[in-house]
């Protein structure tokens, strides 16, 4: 049973929080496993698929799909950090996390969310770079540079993000024991502090203004370019051959950015007028519907990845 907390309440830090899941579903949010466990299920096979078929086979060994493969990792990785304690609170009621997990999960969490936007600036580049200079290509776009690339977005992932649990542990005391969320995100963690959180809070605003602004800035630009190329290409054929090499990006972009913008102007601006179930539930989806939606993109719009997975499922089926 979760406490309820009385006016001017104390705790000293607590060795375990009780997450509740969406407040005020109670036993209805077991409803929503059917959500998101097929959700969770996609992620995993998808992205497990797609990392395969990458190493599998030699001739995806190119920057392009490399960055693909980067971006199924990290959202396997996203997917796998909430996606069974999301279930297991829905499905079972409200769940303990011991403190330190709670700590490693926001960390792991903010992280990976941190390097898809990275991941999708790059391959925003990658293409615009094909697009752009086609003939210098692959002498601007090697495979080492990719690494390179997913090595530094990774570093400045956890830069960036190891302030969030650290900025948290500074506090001895809280005003609860329960967090009304499904996972353990900074912002909810920090809403149940008791002390002075300007410092949590002005770094979390900032963090989000200056990474995920930076990176739509840097992907709005590359198809600006992309643009301006494509509309200068004489025929229709080819302008539209150009396009369709991008299509399957812009609509990975739109799926994880739009639900991210929505669910970031909903918690910042439209507390009082969006139901806190309602912002949860959104920032819930956010973290699991790209994973889920990525790789059916990529399978059903890039033609090797199409191919190879045709080719595998075909020789299968005629080994029986």
């Amino acid at each position: 049973m979760a406490e309820v907390p009385q006016p001017n309440s104390t705790f000293p830090r607590p060795a375990v929080f009780l997450l509740t899941g969406i407040p005020g579903l109670g036993g209805t949010q077991a409803w929503l496993t059917l959500v998101f466990g097929p959700m969770y299920l996609l992620a995993l096979l998808g992205n497990g698929t797609m990392l395969a078929v990458v190493q599998v086979d030699s001739t995806l060994h190119q920057p392009m799909f490399l960055l693909l493969a980067t971006l199924a990792a990290t959202d396997l990785g996203l997917a796998t950090s909430i996606g069974p304690g999301l279930l297991a609170v829905m499905w079972l009621g409200p769940r303990p996390l011991p403190y330190a997990a709670c700590l490693v999960q926001m960390f792991f969490v903010h992280a990976l969310t941190a390097m898809e936007s990275g991941v999708l600036l790059a391959m925003a580049c990658d293409r615009a770079v094909a697009v752009g200079s086609p003939l210098h290509y692959s002498i601007l776009v090697t495979k080492a540079r990719v690494g390179y690339a997913a090595l530094a977005l990774a570093l400045k992932a956890v830069a960036i993000v190891v302030p969030f649990p650290l900025l948290v542990a500074r506090f001895e005391h809280f005003r609860a024991k329960t967090i009304e969320h499904a996972y353990c995100a900074h912002m909810a963690v920090v809403e149940l502090v008791v002390g002075n959180t300007r410092a949590n809070n002005l770094y979390g605003l900032a963090l989000s203004l200056a990474v995920s602004g930076v990176d739509i800035l840097g992907i709005t630009g590359s198809y600006g370019l992309i643009a301006h190329t494509v509309l200068r290409l004489p025929t229709k054929e080819a302008r539209a051959k150009a396009f369709g090499t991008c299509s399957s990006h812009i609509c990975v972009i739109l799926a994880f950015y739009v639900p991210g913008l929505f669910s970031y102007l909903t918690h910042r601006f439209g507390r009082h007028t969006v139901p806190k179930p309602v912002h949860i539930l959104l920032s819930n989806i956010y973290l699991l519907l790209p994973p889920a939606l990525n790789p059916l993109i990529y399978g059903a719009r890039t033609k090797q990845i199409r191919d190879r997975l045709l080719e595998t499922f075909t020789f299968r089926k005629s080994q029986f």
